[in-house]
């Protein structure tokens, strides 16, 4: 698969080859929704929590005696009847959300959802990231011309990964509306659905492949030796 590659300027300057171990991968949309919502459910906090009548203070003391008050019988303060009492059934924090995912479901899974980026041509490829001055205001200029010549680009959320961390880089995105930076060997699922367009650059794409699919092109390769 081959994908269009801009400059800075969003001038096309020719076409990159895209791995056919990462880019090329046949979908199970039900892979990607089991991987998703596992990471979903990993980010998951239990905040919400209710004092039972075992940690709420005071009650030490029967309220009155047991007989001859007229008054109903009552042992503690701490009842969920009374007022500054125990919660009953009340949400506690010690729920556990945490679900496994298994190391080969997660890249595979992040393989599709980069294929699936590839053939709706909502993956933009950029020869380098080497801006004169890293400053907010010249990279969004920078994206809007890209933007404006990558067919269908015009608008929506942006997802850029970077082949290394560049603080630099960072700082100068984070103001944008709708973008998010990344290091490429830190892409998963989740963040590649949660913005419509990947802006990578050609470093990046190795990087991805080096992480993603270190040995997978070669073992493919000794498979048909064998064969």
């Amino acid at each position: 698969m081959l994908a269009k590659t801009y400059n800075q300027k969003g001038e096309e300057v020719g076409k990159t080859q895209l791995p056919k171990a990462v880019f090329e991968v046949k979908i199970n949309p039900d892979l990607i929704y089991q991987v998703v919502t596992s990471q979903l459910s990993n980010q998951r906090q239990s905040i919400a929590h209710t004092k039972d009548r075992s940690e709420v203070s005071g009650g030490g003391k029967k309220p009155w005696k047991q007989k001859g008050t007229g008054r109903a019988r009552h042992g503690s303060t701490r009842s969920p009847i009374w007022r500054h009492g125990g919660v009953a059934f009340g949400p506690r924090n010690e729920k556990n959300f945490e679900r496994k995912i298994n190391k080969k479901m997660n890249r595979l899974a992040l393989k599709m959802v980069l294929t699936a980026k590839a053939q709706g041509n909502f993956l933009l490829v950029v020869d380098n990231f080497d801006l004169p001055e890293v400053k907010t205001k010249i990279l969004a200029a920078s994206l809007k011309a890209i933007r404006e010549k990558a067919e269908g680009a015009a608008k929506g959320t942006m997802l850029i990964a970077l082949p290394k961390y560049d603080r630099k880089f960072y700082l100068a995105a984070r103001n944008l509306k709708g973008v998010k930076t990344i290091e490429a060997a830190k892409l998963n699922s989740l963040d590649l659905l949660s913005s419509k367009f990947l802006m990578l650059s050609k470093d990046a794409i190795g990087t991805i492949k080096e992480t993603f699919a270190k040995n997978e092109e070669g073992s493919e390769a000794d498979k048909k030796e064998k064969e």
